[in-house]
């Protein structure tokens, strides 16, 4: 998923309602009311706005974030394992991996009083695999689906163009969560998410807040989870760090590693810190010379000093990166070298590709990451790359960043800095989308239109071998394919960072930085 970098006052006091004798009382009263609104809602703070209120027209992990406590999908993650009930009860799939017929939980209803049954979940998916629909998720999901078909109102049957082995675990992501059909034919979803999750969308303040509410008719029952929640966000390093002091904000996440001692010290603050999944990467136009030649790309990773960046930047809570895959996944191979660092092989590289004096590109960065184009910037240079910075806010990065290569030749875009994540041990959603030929943008995530027939064919035999082993094999040589080929300059994955004020509970991080705030309390 792409990383990528808002609410309602707190609940009005009910004094007004009451009318007492004493001043005294009166203010008393007032003054427990407001703790205990103010205790009722929950506030996030995240590094970005939240892309869309659709789960299935974005990629971002921070709006999965938001997007978490409203939407369900068939299958849940749990602590224990990567795929468990949710919307669906039972499931069952057939000899041959291709056909899986789900059991739906009955008596569900989304947010708007749509019933959710077999149609709705026909629904859902038709419209990834309306090619007219350009769902910024949908790309993954057409690759792999045939059809969805009604079996009767609460049996749904979904058959596969190939067997994939990470199918369930994709139903657990955002991409796979449903959605209101009559909302989505009304053309709202996008700016009012409803779901039907045990919070819904209250109210959307563009550049401030999404406010979102306890749903009194969740079919999972009743918690003594907060009654709301409160989204905001800052691309400010500092301003998250003071948030989380004065008690603006609850918690706050990703937690800017530069601000983690200091507040790990504080007996008002919690600072949690776990092995991540996001792999931070330049990704090199291929279609635009010099970065057409292997050489020249080989040449930046080269001149890529990530042990620098991990300490200038993640202040040690990253691991330099010498794989597109992070270490935490299973067919991550640990037999490969760390990432070379040598200015004069880069430089003898660049002269054996015509550019003995070096040549100039750009890159586009959020706010968030340019710090990460600055260093590249004064590391580059010192092989006679002259790399331009251009910084964008969320919105215009992701239309420069997601641009076709007509685009991004008119643009100029030579790359651009960014990261990917997905859930634990999900290979093929984690290289398919960014290096497979038919994900080149907008498509997908291959942001710089790398396109390797090998490379293809290692994905493709990889999803269709039984053998675990046999497959882990696939993979290893897919990740020295993509090292080799170096379509992306890796630069590291990171550790997931947030802190908590004292008294809230009950929150956990996914690995990539998802934060999952639904069952948090506070006391």
């Amino acid at each position: 998923m792409m990383m990528g970098r808002t609410f309602q006052n707190l609940h009005q006091s009910a004094v007004g309602a009451r009318k007492f004798v004493m001043a005294g009382v009166l203010l008393a009263s007032a003054s427990l009311l407001s703790f205990q609104s103010y205790a009722a809602t929950l506030t996030v703070m995240q590094t970005e706005a939240p892309r869309s209120m659709d789960p299935g027209d974005q990629t971002a992990t921070y709006t999965a974030a938001v997007l978490d406590p409203i939407y369900e999908g068939l299958l849940r993650r749990s602590d224990t394992e990567p795929y468990a009930p949710s919307l669906a009860t039972e499931w069952t799939g057939d000899e041959t991996g291709l056909i899986w017929t789900f059991k739906l939980r009955e008596g569900v209803k989304f947010h708007d009083g749509t019933a959710f049954n077999a149609d709705a979940v026909v629904k859902n998916f038709s419209r990834h695999l309306d090619t007219k629909r350009g769902l910024a998720a949908s790309g993954r999901l057409r690759l792999i689906l045939d059809k969805v078909e009604a079996v009767d109102d609460n049996t749904v049957k979904i058959t596969l163009k190939k067997r994939y082995p990470a199918f369930l675990s994709l139903l657990t992501t955002a991409s796979c969560w449903m959605v209101s059909p009559t909302a989505d034919e009304a053309g709202t979803i996008g700016a009012k998410a409803v779901g039907t999750g045990p919070y819904r969308f209250a109210e959307y303040k563009s550049g401030e807040y999404v406010l979102q509410e306890k749903n009194p008719d969740y079919w999972g029952g009743k918690t003594d989870t907060v009654d709301q929640i409160k989204w905001t966000w800052t691309s400010e390093p500092s301003v998250m760090s003071m948030a989380v002091q004065t008690g603006d904000a609850d918690i706050v996440s990703p937690l800017p590693p530069v601000f983690a001692a200091q507040l790990g010290s504080s007996d008002e603050i919690k600072v949690e810190s776990s092995d991540g999944a996001a792999v931070f990467w330049v990704s090199l136009n291929t279609k635009m010379k010099p970065l057409d030649d292997v050489r020249v790309r080989q040449a930046l990773n080269l001149a890529t000093d990530r042990d620098g960046l991990v300490r200038a930047i993640m202040q040690g809570y990253a691991t330099p990166a010498n794989s597109p895959l992070p270490p935490v996944f299973a067919n991550y191979d640990k037999s490969l070298p760390a990432a070379a660092f040598d200015i004069d092989r880069a430089k003898k590289l660049l002269a054996e590709a015509g550019y003995p004096d070096g040549f100039s590109m750009s890159t586009a960065v959020q706010e968030p990451e340019a710090r990460i184009g600055e260093l590249l910037q004064a590391m580059w240079a010192k092989i006679g790359v002259k790399l331009d910075v251009r910084r964008m806010e969320s919105g215009v990065w992701s239309k420069a960043a997601f641009a076709d290569a007509a685009g991004k030749e008119a643009d100029g875009i030579g790359s651009v800095i960014a990261s990917w994540s997905t859930l634990m041990n999900g290979n093929d959603q984690q290289l398919r989308p960014l290096y497979y030929s038919a994900s080149a943008a907008p498509a997908g995530a291959n942001l710089g239109f790398f396109s390797d027939a090998k490379l293809d064919k290692l994905l493709d035999d990889a999803i269709d071998v039984q053998d675990e082993g046999e497959r882990s094999k696939l993979y290893n040589e897919a990740q020295k394919e993509i090292i080799d080929q170096a379509p992306h300059v890796l630069l590291y994955t990171t550790k997931d960072i947030y802190a908590l004020r004292k008294g809230i509970d009950h929150v956990s991080v996914i690995p990539g930085g998802q934060i999952v705030v639904k069952n948090a309390v506070k006391n």
